[in-house]
């Protein structure tokens, strides 16, 4: 596969993920995961955007040192994707606008116009995919490895690097 067919495979796993773990390291140099929320991907244009809190933990991370890991995982656990890049913490409005949802008002009081809110822009340089393909037939693949001494499963997916 090209650089460009990776890219796109990545991109056609994560656009139904609807939450990512963003790993993230703190003053102390500890690495947290959070949940949050993709709101918009786009990995030709380096861009991965999340609206996030002023106050909290992972804002007030990202402020002291931008990189990040992102981990993706299919609803049927079979595809998982992991970015890494640099956030930078963004306050565009007109991309805010485009980006905001009715749900979001469910986090913040004044909606999109509450001081707390904190676009999160994501510039990715590399991500790993690993495509298992039919869970039923790595089954039979691991079964019969199991079964014979010196013997392990082969052939249980796809798995690429690439950068962007």
């Amino acid at each position: 596969m090209s650089r460009q067919d990776h890219i796109d495979k990545i991109q056609d796993v994560i656009k139904d993920v609807k939450f990512a773990m963003m790993s993230t390291v703190n003053k102390k140099g500890d690495v947290h995961a959070w949940p949050m929320t993709t709101t918009e991907t786009s990995l030709g244009a380096k861009e991965i955007w999340f609206i996030g809190d002023k106050t909290s933990d992972v804002v007030k991370d990202l402020e002291d040192n931008p990189k990040v890991g992102l981990s993706y995982a299919t609803q049927d656990a079979k595809n998982y994707v992991s970015i890494s890049g640099n956030a930078e913490l963004s306050t565009d409005k007109d991309k805010l606008d485009e980006l905001w949802s009715p749900i979001d008002n469910a986090f913040f009081e004044q909606g999109k116009d509450d001081p707390k809110v904190q676009l999160i822009k994501v510039v990715p340089h590399g991500a790993e995919c690993w495509i298992s393909g039919s869970s039923t037939v790595n089954m039979f693949k691991m079964a019969a490895a199991a079964v014979q001494e010196g013997k392990t499963a082969e052939n249980m997916g796809d798995v690429f690097s690439v950068s962007l």
